[in-house]
């Protein structure tokens, strides 16, 4: 590979590595060589990484790495770039960026394609930064591009007080649709509305299908963000609105429910998945495209702004998947791998 890097880079970097499934604790850091950038890829000198549902189950052996991907987890990065691939035009050394990459997160280096890196929006921290590429690419693929929510029509998106249920609120709310959250506790559903939800639900002490139709009058949703899956299903179905679409990011509640097909034939409904992490580079740039265009203004302009729960030293890579796993959190838990 040639291109341009800055001078004296180390041969290694620190690291956190899964020694083998099983609880945080498996966590460790240690030293690892700088990773080798493709033609179309740069390095980058990642100050802080987001943390995510899929780290822990890559940490658990749920979620293995793609075929070619480091297994050192972390799906977003902010940081600066100190070294660009040959053909690499729209980035240089020097430049900071957030971007979204396959693994390698939780490293002081990482090498991202180009065209999955974003600039940061201008005001905005690398802590801050580091939040956004996970959250608002599988929010923007699976809400807007996936299920296609149109204007006037709306969306439940379960666990709204997580990165994925932020992100979804304000995201919604900015774009004038209409969403509805369901959350576990009634701390987390009052800030949830405060950040844009127009009803949060409690599903411990709620049964969340009433609820919805009732504040639907008995319509239902249109969109259903779910990443409980397993017998939420039903539920599902029961408050969605003819032609409406449910679509599975994560299966938080277990991978198998039984249905009856009946009601999804009648009322011609959809329910559909995906996974971000193994598409292709090619897929995952037409949504940086969009991205860049239509919501990093309201970033810049905060209209929409990062909701930080708590952040930890790389070292504590441990701690920050036990908070995770806690479900403690509102917001995003980030990981921060030089001073901020």
């Amino acid at each position: 590979m040639s291109g341009k890097a800055m001078q004296s880079l180390p041969a290694t970097m620190q690291a956190i590595e899964i020694t083998e499934p099983g609880a945080p604790e498996v966590l460790k850091i240690l030293k690892r060589p700088l990773p080798h950038i493709k033609e179309d890829e740069v390095l980058i000198s990642v100050h802080a990484a987001g943390v995510n549902r899929p780290d822990v189950m890559q940490r658990t052996g749920l979620y293995p790495p793609p075929p070619g991907v480091t297994d050192i987890p972390g799906l977003e990065v902010s940081g600066i770039i100190v070294s660009v691939g040959a053909q690499v035009s729209d980035w240089n050394v020097g430049d900071s960026v957030c971007a979204l990459v396959a693994g390698g997160g939780y490293a002081e280096y990482v090498n991202a394609p180009e065209s999955q890196c974003l600039p940061i929006p201008k005001g905005l921290t690398y802590r801050e930064a580091a939040s956004l590429p996970e959250t608002y690419f599988t929010v923007w693929s699976n809400v807007f591009d996936r299920a296609k929510l149109a204007e006037k029509e709306t969306i439940l998106v379960h666990g709204g007080s997580s990165g994925i249920g932020t992100t979804a609120i304000q995201l919604c709310r900015a774009l004038n649709r209409e969403i509805f959250v369901t959350a576990g506790s009634d701390e987390k559903c009052r800030a949830c509305e405060a950040i844009g939800a127009t009803q949060a639900i409690n599903y411990r002490s709620e049964d969340f299908a009433e609820r919805v139709m009732a504040l639907t009058d008995n319509k239902g949703v249109d969109v259903i963000l779910d990443m409980v899956a397993g017998e939420y299903i039903h539920r599902d179905l029961k408050c969605l609105a003819d032609d409406g679409r449910i679509v599975i990011i994560a299966f938080l509640g277990g991978v198998k429910t039984n249905l009856n097909m009946t009601d999804i034939l009648k009322r011609r409904l959809t329910i559909t998945g995906s996974t971000l992490r193994p598409r292709s580079t090619k897929f995952k740039s037409k949504i940086a495209v969009s991205l860049r265009e239509k919501v990093w203004p309201l970033l810049a302009s905060r209209v929409i702004e990062p909701l930080i729960f708590k952040s930890f030293p790389l070292q504590n890579a441990a701690e920050a998947h036990s908070l995770m796993e806690s479900s403690q959190h509102i917001g995003k838990i980030i990981l921060d791998i030089r001073n901020q």
